[in-house]
């Protein structure tokens, strides 16, 4: 999952956790918002250090010559 899904899953568990006011008997809503926000942010946390070990420095090279078109000029 990218950045924008942890985003998009951290403000839907805010929303459960702090904007709803819905009862329900077998789940704690507030609980259920709360280990969303906490699950996604780990996850946004790990895409962050795995892109960043992807990024690959690659030194420039200098520019190739071919030597045949260089000697017709």
């Amino acid at each position: 999952m990218g950045p924008g899904g942890c985003i998009l899953l951290i403000g839907a568990g805010a929303i459960l956790a702090f904007g709803t006011d819905w009862q329900m008997r077998s789940v704690n809503l507030d609980a259920v918002g709360a280990i969303m926000m906490i699950l996604d942010v780990i996850g946004a946390l790990a895409f962050t250090s795995i892109a960043k070990r992807r990024r690959v420095v690659v030194p420039s090279s200098p520019p190739l010559i071919n030597e045949k078109r260089d000697r017709r000029l």
